[in-house]
């Protein structure tokens, strides 16, 4: 009986031992990979703001230094539609802000279903080889059918002509492969390009259908896909409104700030 006690001893110490070594090594890794993930994540997000922009083509390779030649990040605080210069744009995490209720609020319309707006918001100045605004780039979010969607929308310096809209991230499980994650179909996202967001009275305009009759505004909505075409028309609704980046628009169009 001594023998088979001290045999299931040892074998229990083996496993804990065992368990121990694996949790040392699996939290070490973690830990050592996770400046590499970062590099990769924010990597990532650089080469979908360079499309963006229309500057997929310049990369070679080297995402960040195309991203670093042509892209400067500024926050604005979306109260007041003005730049927010006390904080640094590189390091500044707009989703984490969100999440924190002293950099946040509950919007009042939160059409677009984003539960928490932060009180600062980056934007991305894109400049051209001679150094002059090409476009800004306004980063918005809301939810589709089954997840919240991440979109870069690009404009003209008019801020009222769409250069681009390009969905790069999806919360959750995701939207459903060919309905709702037809939003990166690249001819749905030529549909985009050339749009305008508001009429001659400033009156936002641009509408997301499945019968569009105005050429300058309406996008063709997303065929099987209702839901997620909806969310996208809320998500517009809601950052081009007056709890997203509409002081900002309004700033930037009478040519305050840019």
């Amino acid at each position: 009986m001594a023998k088979s006690n001290d045999s299931f001893g040892k074998t229990l110490g083996v496993v804990i031992g065992l368990c121990l070594v694996c949790s040392l090594v699996v939290s070490t890794a973690a830990v050592a990979l996770k400046p590499l993930q970062e590099k990769n994540k924010a990597q990532d997000t650089q080469k979908y703001i360079l499309e963006a922009a229309s500057l997929a083509d310049k990369v070679n390779g080297d995402v960040a230094s195309v991203y670093n030649q042509y892209i400067e990040a500024k926050v604005v605080d979306l109260a007041s539609g003005q730049f927010d210069d006390s904080i640094d744009a590189a390091s500044y995490d707009q989703r984490k802000a969100a999440r924190d209720t002293a950099s946040s609020v509950v919007p009042k319309n939160d059409v677009a279903s984003i539960k928490r707006r932060a009180n600062q918001a980056l934007v991305y100045l894109v400049k051209n080889d001679n150094g002059e605004l090409d476009s800004v780039i306004l980063p918005v979010h809301g939810y589709g059918l089954w997840s919240t969607m991440y979109a870069f929308l690009a404009l003209e310096p008019d801020m009222n002509t769409v250069k681009a809209m390009v969905y790069y991230d999806f919360s959750d499980s995701g939207e459903t492969p060919g309905l709702g994650g037809e939003v990166q179909n690249p001819k749905w996202k030529a549909l985009w390009v050339g749009k305008k967001l508001f009429d001659d009275q400033g009156n936002q305009k641009i509408r997301v259908t499945k019968m569009p009759t105005d050429k300058q505004h309406d996008v063709d909505a997303l065929s099987g896909a209702t839901l997620t075409a909806n969310g996208v028309q809320y998500t517009l609704d809601f950052w081009l409104g007056e709890e997203g980046f509409g002081p900002f628009i309004a700033n930037a169009r009478k040519g305050g700030i840019l």
